[in-house]
């Protein structure tokens, strides 16, 4: 798929052939047609993946630190990107001012802006109307002394924020505009910033620094194949339209051509022509400047500074500086802190992400000395081998390490390349030796670093004295340093050396041998018996890889096999001694050093004529796998290399195991240990194809293959993942169970995110996830996104320290649908009437997608949530599950779920949807609100009747009831819950809920809170209901409280009769006591209650509701109806499924209220 800039060279080339032609520039009419077509349909997917997150996140710190803000919008087009944004940050707006000069975009924006009695204001707090500027934005003196953004009345006006959100369109040169943009911000101690959304997929600012920067390398642009819409198109694309007449009319056919030349046409949109269009976001502060100061301190890199990765080459980053000593190294880290900038860090430049555009990089090849002190040195009486080390430069390469060692009888397990660096050796580092030695972090024992946060020259674990530079120091926090960058080197700080743990050096007898494969039947059998009959039976000294590729028009099977010897080297040795393994008589046998041993990688010198000496680039993931052989890997391994977009791609299958797995899982950051296969997913291309469609196209195949194998791994490896947005993902699955305290360390370590061109450690957050979930549901244009709205605007306001979010969950379905179908997405997400339009179609479609995936709503529900870490509140709607807090519940067992039902008349719902029926809400949506309840089977946790206009109702409903959700009372309550781990089972981690009792004040907190959080009128309630023991404790004091009666429920046998009773199964704690009897009898004296009385059920948990389910039928046996019973309960363990159970046995329409969540039992 061709790139909107490659579309652009061609366009031109074909308008400039022409000697006579002319041009002119675009009206305001034909720039608006063309330019929604790159606002809809696909292009709407990367403002809503990308602009409009990536702006949430630039600006967030912005908006946080203040109570106003003034806002420059540039060229924002027919409507302001910041309307997206989340209803209570739009309110800190109170200053907005655009500059538009397309007249039609301008009216249409001030039509948006003005007061509106249907969609209310975007900016409600603006404190001057918004004033839109019919000119465009100019750098230097034409724009006056204050800039273009300037309102007349007062020439020296400066704004917080200046957004260039689509793209520098005809800014030229581009640097002088954003120089001009940064002489228009505000000078407060937190300085305001500029925002560039760029969509050329290059943005390089000669001299300039960016504050952060992110790129969105998947965005597409589709337009239909229509001769009409394709001249205008290709008008907008060049920036000009040809004059009419002869040569006109042949320029504008050619450019059809080129078009449909160059667009993609996809099978499932073959009327539409698709493009690529890459986008990149960059920030900027009045820092942006600052790059001098940093130049003065440190020398530039060496012209011929070596970086290996294609993609990095193609940047041009604003700077490559070369510090020489340790000194120069904080220089740098000083500068990014003083600044708000982020440095990137080459070692060994084979990771994509070591050069940035508009980033300054540190090079440390300067730091590329090895020192090797034996036994004797290190201050260790024994000589034995494991007592020997190794302090490396950050700067040197592992063929340089290998050289130096080898000379003193020594060796290290490093990669498998010669060229690779300090980044490979700190992120895990697979190599020949990983099954004797373990990965190159295992051997890692000591390091020096510049830490991210200070500056300062810390030495952590064991560094020889004469290697401890002056001054520098050991962290109290040194085992959670070293615990770190074993693994996750990169993320911490500026690693200047490393100590490592030698062995012993070894002899290598390699053979490579190539089988190949007739069918896929032979193919997978061949994989199976490698793997099931020689990998796995191989003993630890020895290694097996094996590669598929496709060669000579078939399927091949490469097997390199390997075993190390400490022995001296003897040529002479004829085959190795690994036991009853026939290793054939292969293609190629060599007994190697370590040197010679990086040239035997099959791929370097026999794939495809070897892929060595620069003639080709590659692009590489990796996942690590189990079972490669059994069918369902082995089916996704032949598609890949079935759909492999150049002949040179291929399958690296690294041999895992042996010493790997020795090391536990926690006791370093490489998280990611149970895997018999490392599987390198290998895109390659010509070289001279660098930056081509080729090169795209096979960058997007790595990626498409690692997505279909990671539900099948057991981890992804870190060490080539970045900020790539694609590598999100892969990164939630790169370190196991180690993910979290990774992204404490992360954030406590380097609290700036100076180094933010690594493996990303944001997700999870050091929390996991919402505290609060709301559950909006209701009928179509009932409101719910409008409640929403409100409701997450009152919940920032009434705590500061709260984060509130909106969101639907229909929106993965519209996404999914307009894909399929060709329906606008962008209208389906922004336009009610088109939505309506399209509703019976978008339910069926949603149905027929659960058909073919059951656990469809589980993924979109899973997905909001893993997108949400950083939120304290989020709120979902578009729900279409019955019941969805006991659906859901159990899959966020740490969060509290509630359900708001919104509803509304049926007259108000059928003016809201535009008088359009909707057929595919099962013949329900022409009944009243009154009737609404009586199709439900549950009972929602809370109801809104949202009859009023205006945003009254909703507000003063956020008050009385969410708000109590979030009182700092909950959090005192949780904490008096002791967590007692192994208890009364070793896998148990029992919460004490009945120790609240024994806290002082515990029970009148809690009987408070169960008080507040009940909304019925307790004056209607006949009894309160509890069963032994926990209930009773905290019933009893609620019961004085509220002036109810109780109404004991007990083991049978300890009430006098006449009583009621039923059969209670044990509860889940109850039942792991070795003398527990499966199931007892509670009862209940016969007259405590009576038919048709209203009763509350006080309990201290619900787990499995068992307990629970019992007291309703025993109820239910008194002629109580479960419609007039409510429960609450101390605390709720939503992963044993109470709620779901409730439902199952008939009680869903029970009011179930908790007090607190936990996860475990």
């Amino acid at each position: 798929m061709a790139t909107l800039d490659s579309l652009k060279h061609a366009l031109r080339q074909k308008a400039e052939g022409v000697a006579s032609f002319q041009k002119n520039p675009l009206s305001d009419a034909q720039y608006s047609a063309a330019f929604g077509l790159l606002v809809e349909d696909t292009g709407w997917d990367t403002y809503h993946d990308f602009i409009i997150p990536q702006l949430s996140e630039s600006l967030g710190p912005l908006f946080s630190s203040r109570g106003s803000i003034s806002v420059l919008e540039i060229g924002p087009g027919p409507k302001s990107v910041l309307e997206y944004l989340p209803n209570g940050t739009r309110r800190k707006i109170r200053r907005y001012t655009a500059l538009e000069p397309n007249d039609l975009f301008a009216s249409a924006l001030e039509s948006r802006l003005c007061p509106n009695s249907e969609m209310g204001l975007p900016f409600p707090c603006v404190e001057v109307p918004p004033h839109i500027n019919r000119r465009p934005f100019s750098a230097g003196e034409e724009n006056g002394a204050g800039g273009a953004g300037c309102s007349p009345s007062d020439p020296h006006e400066k704004y917080d924020v200046i957004l260039f959100c689509h793209s520098m369109y005809g800014m030229k040169p581009k640097r002088r505009f954003i120089e001009q943009a940064l002489e228009m911000l505000t000078e407060r101690p937190n300085d305001g910033i500029v925002v560039v959304f760029h969509r050329d997929g290059t943005l390089y600012l000669e001299g300039l620094v960016c504050h952060r920067t992110a790129t969105f390398p998947t965005g597409v642009v589709s337009v239909a194949n229509d001769d009409d819409i394709l001249d205008s198109f290709a008008s907008f694309i060049v920036g000009y339209v040809m004059q009419n007449g002869d040569v006109g009319k042949a320029v504008r056919s050619e450019w059809r051509k080129v078009c449909r030349s160059m667009g993609r046409i996809e099978e499932t949109h073959s009327h539409q022509l698709s493009f690529s269009s890459p986008n990149i976001m960059a920030a900027f502060t009045k820092h942006a400047t600052s790059l001098p100061e940093l130049i003065e301190l440190l020398p530039l890199a060496r012209a011929d500074y070596t970086v290996k990765n294609r993609e990095a080459v193609l940047q041009r980053p604003a700077s490559v500086v070369r510090p020489t000593n340790i000194g120069q190294v904080q220089d740098c880290i000083r500068w990014a802190l003083n600044h708000g900038a982020s440095l990137a860090v080459v070692g060994g430049g084979h990771s994509g992400h070591c050069l940035w555009t508009n980033v300054v990089s540190v090079d440390m090849g300067a730091f590329d000395e090895v020192h090797i002190l034996k036994a004797r040195e290190t201050g260790t009486s024994s000589d034995s081998d494991s007592n020997h080390l190794v302090v490396i430069g950050a700067g040197c390469k592992s063929g340089h390490i290998v050289s130096k060692t080898m000379e003193a009888g020594l060796t290290i397990p490093l990669g498998a390349r010669p060229s690779v660096g300090a980044g490979l050796w700190l992120q895990g580092g697979i190599g020949h030796l990983s099954r004797v030695h373990g990965l190159a972090c295992d051997s890692i024992v000591g390091a020096v670093m510049v830490s991210a946060d200070s500056a300062h020259v810390i030495y952590i674990g064991q560094v020889p004295s004469q290697y401890q530079p002056t001054g520098a120091v050991r962290p109290e926090n040194e085992n959670d340093i070293l615990w770190a960058i074993r693994g996750a080197g990169t993320n911490f700080g500026i690693v200047v050396s490393v100590t490592f743990k030698a062995h012993a050096a070894r002899t290598y007898f390699v053979e490579n041998r190539i089988i190949p494969l007739r069918n896929n039947l032979e193919a997978q059998h061949e994989l199976r018996h490698f793997d099931t009959k020689i990998a796995k039976n191989l003993r630890r000294k020895c290694a097996a890889d094996a590669y598929l590729y496709w060669n000579a028009g078939k399927m091949h099977l490469g097997i390199t096999m390997l075993e190390s010897s400490a022995a001296t080297l003897d040529f002479t040795v004829p085959k190795p001694s690994t036991e009853s393994i026939d290793w054939g008589t292969g293609t190629h046998v060599r007994t190697v050093d370590a040197i010679g041993l990086f040239e035997t990688e099959m791929y370097v010198s026999w794939m495809h004529g070897g892929h060595a000496g620069g003639k080709t680039s590659s692009f590489k993931r990796c996942v690590f796998l189990k079972d490669i052989g059994g069918d369902i890997i082995f089916e996704q391994l032949m598609a890949a290399i079935v759909k492999r977009p150049t002949s040179l791609c291929y399958l690296h299958l690294l041999h895992g195991g042996g010493a790997i797995m020795d090391t536990a899982t926690d006791a370093t950051a490489f998280g990611c240990r149970d895997w018999d296969f490392a599987c390198v997913v290998t895109g390659v291309w010509p070289r001279d194809q660098d930056g081509t469609e080729s090169a795209r196209s096979t960058v997007q195949w790595v990626y498409d293959v690692v997505r279909a194998l990671l539900p099948l791994s057991t981890g992804v490896y870190a060490a080539d993942l970045g900020p790539d947005p694609r590598d999100k993902a892969l990164a939630a699955q790169a370190f196991g169970l180690n993910r979290s305290r990774l992204a404490r360390l992360k954030q406590e370590l380097d609290p700036r995110n100076v180094l933010a061109y690594a493996c990303p450690l944001l997700l999870p957050k050091t929390r996991e996830g919402p505290k609060l979930v709301v559950l909006v549901t209701g009928k179509s244009c009932a409101g719910k996104d409008y409640c929403a709205g409100i409701w997450v605007s009152k919940l920032n306001q009434h705590n500061p320290k709260i984060i509130a979010r909106s969101v639907s969950i229909s929106d993965a379905t519209k996404q999914e649908y307009a894909h399929a179908t060709g329906a606008n997405l962008s209208r389906l997400l922004n336009d009610r009437v088109y939505k309506e339009q399209h509703r019976p179609a978008l339910t069926k479609f949603f149905l027929e997608q659960v058909q073919q995936r059951p656990r469809l709503p589980e993924e979109h529900f899973l997905n909001l949530l893993h997108d949400a870490a950083d939120i304290d509140v989020l709120l979902i709607t578009g729900m279409r599950d019955e019941a969805p807090v006991a659906t859901f519940s159990h899959l966020v067992p740490h969060c509290k779920l509630i359900e708001v039902h919104v509803r509304v008349s049926q007259k108000l719902r059928h003016a809201r949807r535009g008088g359009h029926s909707s057929s595919g809400e099962g013949g329900e949506q022409d009944k009243d609100t009154d009737a609404e309840l009586m199709v439900l089977n549950h009972c929602p946790s809370l109801i809104f009747i949202n009859n009023m206009s205006g945003h009254a109702a909703p507000e003063i409903f956020a008050g009385q009831h969410l708000f109590p959700f979030l009182h700092e009372d909950l959090q005192r309550l949780a904490d008096m819950v002791r967590l007692v781990p192994g208890f009364p089972h070793p896998n148990v981690e029992f919460r004490h809920v009945l120790g609240i009792s024994q806290k002082r004040g515990g029970l009148a907190l809690c009987t408070s809170l169960l008080q507040t959080h009940f909304t019925g009128d307790w004056a209607k309630v006949a009894a309160i209901a509890c069963c032994e023991t926990g209930g009773l404790i905290f019933a009893s004091v609620l019961s004085s409280q509220v002036n109810v009666p109780l109404a004991l429920i007990r083991e049978a046998g300890k009430l006098p009769p006449p009583t009621l009773s039923v059969v209670k199964p044990s509860s889940y704690i109850s039942s792991m006591a070795p003398s527990s009897s499966s199931v007892k009898r509670i009862q209940m004296e016969r007259d405590v209650v009576g038919k048709g009385d209203s009763v509350v059920v006080v309990d201290d948990v619900l787990s499995t509701g068992e307990t629970l389910c019992a007291v309703l039928m025993l109820l239910g046996e008194a002629g109580v109806r479960a419609e007039n019973v409510r429960v609450v309960v101390v605390a709720e363990f939503p992963f044993h499924r109470g709620r779901a159970l409730l439902r199952d046995r008939g009680f869903g329409m029970v009011d179930v209220r908790s007090l607190l969540v936990f996860g475990g039992a």
